[in-house]
């Protein structure tokens, strides 16, 4: 098999997008052992093997090139018959871990040339906005026509269930500049649509709200964010900062 090995754990997933090229491609990013950032990128997660199918902080094994198209430097392109996932990073170990990573600001990333970073809000607010009829349905549609291209490749495919809302993180760096970024993760919408069908929207929306700003704040929260593939330093444009990771990650006990 061609490519580099490595290895990392995950720490990002943002939602799949379309790609005519790939189907249906997710943005996953991670953290070697040697302590430095790995892009994933494009990972066609919905038709790897079940088997091959990893959460947040598994430690997965692969084999990648690096794509000729995106100069990051941490950007690798998996070649997905090689992935392995194996055992979970011990939570224990996490923040100790992460903690030379946490970074102050967006200028604080910028000085360093990083195009993914992680960064402790000062405060946080969630919220939730109700897309239209129209953009559901488009999206709707969108999810149709991919299930039918992956069904070359899984005879069960069926479309991505929808999220009926978008959400928007407004929240302060260590800095004290106010910020505001649409959320891309994954776990987010996921976890939406799982406490919709529980207990309904009203009810849904209180408890994510109250599990980002209040659970996950007072333990420890990191934002994960990466830059935008065609707007950033590597470009000789201002980096474009996206928000892809909404991140328990308990305040470190260690000095």
């Amino acid at each position: 098999m061609n490519g580099q090995p490595d290895e990392c754990f995950i720490l990002i997933k943002a939602q799949p997008h379309r790609s005519s090229k790939y189907f249906e491609t997710v943005c996953c990013a991670g953290v070697g052992r040697d302590n430095k950032w790995r892009r994933q990128y494009p990972v066609p997660f919905r038709i790897l093997q079940d088997s091959q199918k990893f959460g947040r902080w598994s430690w997965i094994t692969y084999r990648f090139v690096k794509s000729d198209g995106d100069p990051r430097i941490e950007s690798q392109k998996v070649i997905p018959e090689s992935l392995v996932v194996g055992d979970k990073i011990r939570s224990s170990e996490r923040s100790n871990f992460l903690q030379p990573l946490i970074r102050a600001s967006f200028a604080d990333a910028d000085s360093r040339r990083e195009s993914l970073c992680l960064i402790r809000p000062l405060d946080l607010e969630l919220t939730a906005i109700e897309k239209s009829d129209e953009e559901i349905r488009s999206e709707e549609q969108k999810h149709q026509i991919l299930a039918d291209q992956l069904s070359m490749f899984d005879k069960t495919a069926e479309p991505m269930k929808t999220c009926a809302m978008r959400f928007v993180v407004n929240w302060k760096d260590q800095d004290g500049k106010p910020r505001s970024h649409e959320c891309d993760d994954w776990e987010t919408s996921a976890a939406y649509n799982r406490f919709e069908r529980d207990y309904g929207r009203t009810q849904a929306i209180e408890i994510l709200k109250r599990k980002y700003e209040e659970e996950y704040f007072k333990a420890g929260l990191a934002l994960g964010f990466s830059t935008h593939s065609r707007r950033n330093a590597e470009f000789g444009s201002q980096n474009q900062w996206l928000l892809v990771g909404l991140i328990r990650l308990d305040q470190s006990n260690q000095t």
